[in-house]
């Protein structure tokens, strides 16, 4: 009885950090990864990735909370997030802003471990997670913010490891803030319909016919970026043998995306975790072999 209702009372602040949903958390961890296996030249220091892993994890979460108070109005009327906590009001706004504002302590606490770069970066990084909720309102390219946001951890894994931010951190960091920009766009295209009646913006209503194309195109800008940063770094052949499975799980999401369905939008961009994936393991071997 009293694990019941245990549960009960923290089963809304599960949800509302997607804590059954991880997709968000390993979006965010793959290029997170990517840096730091090429900033190391190999695996990195083991307290890295426990610093890093665990950063993600609590600034998604973060994320999260934030996204659903600025939109818990907004919530409501959306298909697919109606059945978000605060849409629902199954907990106060007040405790989500509290639980918050743990999170963000306990992600700000883990810079003491952090060099003075990437602390710095680290605080940028905190400043669009917290913002971007808002750019929906006020632009058509939150889709780009949100790269931009998911992007930091990558001169911070430099800036820690190395020092330094070298060109081929910003040439990582260009190539996912293409990649982040063509999930989004096919996660806001699941709810472009909805986010038109109570004026949303998106890419997704921005690019409108054109959407699939233009998405094509951001990803194709995404592994142009990449082969350039395999020759910038000398890797290998099993690193482009990576990019070309991308290529191909590209091509299925294309191939999902054409049949105009919503279920297949949201299907195209869960795909997206296979992408991470395939590049980290192409990094790793290629730096590992």
């Amino acid at each position: 009885m009293v694990l019941k209702k245990f549960f009960s009372t923290i089963d809304p602040y599960l949800k509302l950090i997607r804590f059954d949903r991880p997709i968000g958390t390993l979006l965010l961890l793959w290029p997170t990864l990517w840096a730091l296996w090429l900033a190391a030249d190999g695996i990195p220091p083991y307290k890295y990735l426990l610093i890093f892993s665990l950063g993600v994890f609590l600034m998604r979460s973060a994320g999260c909370v934030i996204n659903d108070i600025a939109d818990r109005n907004f919530d409501n009327k959306v298909s697919r997030t109606k059945n978000r906590p605060l849409a629902q009001q199954q907990l106060p706004v007040a405790n989500a802003l509290i639980f918050f504002v743990i999170l963000m302590i306990c992600a700000l606490t883990l810079l003491l471990f952090l060099n003075i770069l990437s602390a710095k970066i680290a605080l940028v990084a905190a400043f669009f997670a917290v913002t971007y909720p808002f750019m929906k309102r006020y632009t058509y390219l939150p889709q780009i913010y949100l790269g931009m946001a998911f992007a930091m951890s990558i001169p911070m894994a430099y800036a820690q490891i190395q020092g330094t931010i070298p060109v081929e951190a910003w040439l990582l960091f260009i190539a996912n803030i293409f990649w982040t920009t063509a999930y989004d766009t096919m996660y806001a295209m699941v709810d472009r319909k909805d986010d038109e009646k109570i004026g949303v913006k998106s890419t997704a209503i921005l690019f409108g016919d054109l959407d699939i194309v233009i998405t094509h195109i951001i990803q194709a800008l995404m592994l142009l970026v990449l082969l350039l940063l395999g020759k910038k770094m000398e890797l290998d052949i099993y690193y482009y043998i990576g990019l070309l499975v991308t290529l191909m799980l590209f091509v299925y999401q294309n191939k999902l995306l054409r049949t105009r369905k919503e279920e297949n939008y949201f299907k195209s961009f869960l795909n997206n975790n296979w992408v991470g994936l395939v590049i980290f393991v192409a990094i790793f071997i290629s730096k590992y072999h």
